[in-house]
């Protein structure tokens, strides 16, 4: 499956009955999302069908197709099956501030392109603007509003071309003074799409321009997915294995805020992941426990550490005499440990670097700080 947005082009007449089916789904939103929760306290659990089946005869009132009812129920009991895995947070309740922004038609027998329109059920057609759109069975059709317009993204039954990898194999350390640093020694320059908006946007916000601060906004979020794509498709076309240290993210950014949420790494770590699959590249994701401070060389772990170990970028390991960049020297034991993952077993996840780190040291036991540095 592959998904596929194309800018629409709707009518007056269709923007306004898409505005009033979006204020009737919200209330449908609200109340599965309530009805679940509720139930849920009382040890009752629905189904997808039975939250479903709850809908049947309603579509007829409110002058919606019964199968875009269901959607929007099935979604919001799909939000509460990833809170309950803990994979998502808690679904929050629709209104004015926070407002419900897409619809779901199911059936692909009429969501169907033809030239520059695309037909859509009850709504007709809707003109989208020029794009090349795969080949394959579209199997549904969410369209969606965002600050720059409507916008139709088409889920669509193909298979993604392939990236024919290369023959390296890099280990890839993220990080906030610079966006990535990889075990070859390149550093990838911090991203500035923030930056590059920060007063326009403050101005907005306090002149109350809320179209204005959504479309800077979404604009930003754009070029970002823009860089993301770009940067992920260069790393998958030069490597066949590709390894990546995997930190807490959600937790660092409650501590330095705009430069973690401006990186954009948790999207750049899914499009390595799927980019990897179909050309056969390989990706890895590392525990990132001890990179830091294991040696590169020797694996003694002599490294900075601490809050205080953050502002220490340079640093010589006293075991071996080996001098190290903190950025790369991580990245290098995150390639290490991605190989010998890699060689093992194939896993995903590894128990950290320390272990790792043992496991050389033991091989190597015998031999002196100065044999082990020339090895």
């Amino acid at each position: 499956m592959i998904n596929c947005t194309v800018k629409l082009k709707p009518t007056a007449g269709q923007e306004r009955q898409l505005r009033r089916w979006l204020w009737h789904l919200t209330a449908v939103w609200n109340w599965s999302v309530r009805k679940i929760e509720l139930d849920a306290a009382d040890r009752v659990y629905h189904s997808k069908w039975e939250i479903k089946a709850m809908l049947n005869g309603h579509g007829r009132r409110m002058g919606i197709p019964v199968d875009v009812l269901t959607e929007t129920a099935a979604d919001a009991h799909r939000a509460w099956r990833d809170c309950f895995k803990g994979i998502r947070r808690r679904p929050r309740l629709k209104g004015m501030r926070r407002r419900l922004n897409s619809m779901v038609f199911r059936h692909g027998r009429y969501v169907k392109p033809v030239g520059r329109r695309i037909a859509v059920g009850a709504f007709g057609s809707f003109a989208f603007h020029k794009q090349a759109i795969p080949v394959g069975k579209i199997k549904r059709l969410r369209v969606v509003r965002r600050a720059s317009g409507w916008y139709g993204v088409l889920t669509i039954d193909a298979d993604p071309l392939p990236i024919a990898p290369g023959a390296g194999e890099v280990g890839i350390d993220p990080g906030f003074s610079n966006l990535l640093t990889l075990s070859t020694g390149e550093k990838i320059d911090r991203p500035t799409e923030i930056a590059r908006i920060t007063v326009r946007l403050a101005q907005a916000q306090r002149g109350r321009r809320r179209r204005l601060a959504a479309r800077l906004l979404e604009r930003t979020a754009s070029q970002r997915r823009n860089r993301n794509h770009q940067l992920s498709r260069r790393l998958v076309s030069e490597n066949k294995l590709i390894a990546w240290s995997k930190d807490r993210h959600s937790a660092i950014a409650h501590r330095f805020g705009k430069s973690v949420q401006s990186s954009g790494h948790g999207q750049l770590r899914q499009m390595l992941a799927y980019k990897c699959r179909p050309g056969g590249a390989q990706f890895i994701e590392v525990a990132s426990r001890n990179s830091t401070r294991a040696c590169s060389a020797c694996s003694d772990l002599t490294g900075p550490t601490g809050w205080r170990g953050l502002k220490v970028r340079q640093w010589v390991c006293p075991t071996c005499g080996v001098e190290h960049d903190r950025d790369v020297n991580a990245a290098v034991n995150t390639l290490n440990a991605g190989l010998g993952i890699s060689l093992e077993s194939g896993r995903k996840a590894a128990s950290g670097i320390a272990t790792t780190a043992r496991r050389r040291r033991s091989l190597s036991i015998e031999e002196t700080p100065a044999e082990r540095a020339q090895s």
